[in-house]
């Protein structure tokens, strides 16, 4: 299951679309409701800085891979920092998992929105249906590349349609107020519930790595994919924005906490009654499934890619095929455990957390060992670098306080990944002595 590159096949449009299509779509059904619970009635700005944020975290993406366009993404501009070392492996296998944490969920979102449907809220059916839709997208990324890229490109328009028609029907049964129902706005939000709700909406923009990981087929790849991340990102926030204020103005605060994992259906309930849940619920299925399918291919490749670069071991299990379909198959069977085991709200705080600390080590390798080369301000990496650290600081303080489980699950899923990346690169650097 290899993906042919061909350099310059997509143009700077093409590359936009890609980049916003991943974006906007399953993030927005699964945080809307986790980020307002957090924040309160500050939720539309806490995506707003959230944006502002990715907005620097992208520059450092942005210059590497305009030095050094590639498939390689996010793996590659680790090694062209870090050499294959310790730090290059581990930070690529937190980007690996925080993306298969990504998938479990959008897969336990897909679960939730399809049974309001039924009226159904909860229970086991949730997990079971997650874990029916990670088994479907494993079986459709086995029939290979041409299924999956002939169902993104309908997805893509039908998720992003829908989305953008949401937040319109939204705003427009509201009289285009742009105000949450809940008056005062932020009268019971702290700083640091919001700077956590700001950690958590990063997640819907961290798609944009996706155009870096594409850099190698973009068409003047200098200048365009720089300029493709920037556009997407500013489409994706304009998009987000509406959303939130349609969901603040047709509910409240409370409303939208008690409807979490499935804010959205519940906004689309005072406008247009039940047709408007079932045409909400319709388009959170197309943006999960859609996105999950593309989710589960992107995370095989990555971890075949950094098989090929010997910075982690790999073994067939008997299973037959190449190292991208076993991939395949270990990406299926973790992001099904997940979803399995834990709910949305702390499927959410792990992959925050995870996706924060890549990020922090993919600028802190820009910034002493890679600035010169590419051409980076140091004053930008920097700034990135704090405004991660302040968002993260933030979220772990809150989660410490009201889920202190999953701090100590975090820290000690770092740990194991770095510890066992050490073991490794010991062993493969002591066997070819």
């Amino acid at each position: 299951m290899e993906e042919n590159y061909e350099a310059g096949s997509l143009t700077l449009s093409g590359t936009v679309a890609m980049g916003t299509g991943v974006m906007i779509g399953a993030g927005i059904f699964a945080l809307t409701g986790q980020v307002a619970e957090l924040a309160g009635s500050l939720f539309p700005l806490a995506f707003f800085v959230a944006a502002v944020i990715s907005g620097f975290s992208a520059y450092s993406y942005i210059k590497v891979s305009n030095a050094y366009p590639s498939a390689g993404g996010i793996a590659m501009i680790l090694k062209k920092a870090y050499g294959p070392s310790t730090v290059t492996g581990g930070a690529a296998l937190l980007m690996a998992f925080s993306m298969i944490i990504n998938e479990s969920l959008v897969a336990r979102t897909f679960g939730a929105y399809t049974l309001q449907l039924f009226g159904i809220e909860g229970g086991v059916l949730v997990p079971l249906l997650a874990l029916g839709l990670i088994v479907f997208a494993f079986l459709v990324n086995v029939a290979g590349n041409n299924v999956i890229g002939n169902i993104s490109k309908i997805t893509a328009v039908l998720k992003v349609g829908g989305i953008v028609a949401f937040a319109l029907i939204g705003l427009w049964a509201a009289g285009f107020a742009f105000k949450p129902l809940t008056g005062n706005p932020g009268e019971s939000t702290s700083i640091g519930g919001f700077l956590g709700g700001v950690a958590l909406a990063i997640l819907a923009y961290k798609g944009f790595t996706t155009i870096t990981n594409s850099g190698g087929e973009v068409k003047n790849p200098h200048r365009n994919v720089g300029r493709a991340i920037m556009i997407s990102l500013t489409l994706c926030t304009l998009v987000y924005l509406l959303v939130c204020y349609a969901v603040g103005s047709s509910l409240t605060i409370d409303e939208i906490v008690s409807a979490k994992d499935y804010a959205l259906a519940e906004a689309s309930r005072p406008a247009l009654g039940e047709y408007g849940v079932w045409f909400t619920v319709a388009i959170a299925i197309i943006a999960t499934a859609s996105g999950l399918l593309a989710s589960v291919f992107a995370v095989s490749r990555m971890l075949a890619m950094l098989t090929e670069m010997d910075l982690i071991p790999h073994s067939h299990f008997g299973m037959p095929g190449g190292v991208q379909k076993h991939t395949l198959v270990y990406t299926v069977v973790a992001a099904a455990l997940l979803a399995v085991f834990f709910d949305l709200s702390r499927i959410a705080s792990l992959g925050a957390i995870f996706y924060l600390v890549m990020d922090i080590i993919i600028h802190g390798g820009v910034l002493c060992y890679l600035r010169k080369d590419v051409g980076a301000k140091a004053g930008i990496v920097i700034t990135a670098i704090l405004l991660d650290t302040i968002a993260l600081g933030a979220f772990v303080l809150i989660k410490a306080q009201s889920d202190p489980m999953i701090i100590i699950i975090a820290l000690a899923g770092i740990g194991i990944i770095f510890a066992f990346e050490r073991f490794y690169l010991r062993k493969v650097r002591s066997g070819s002595d």
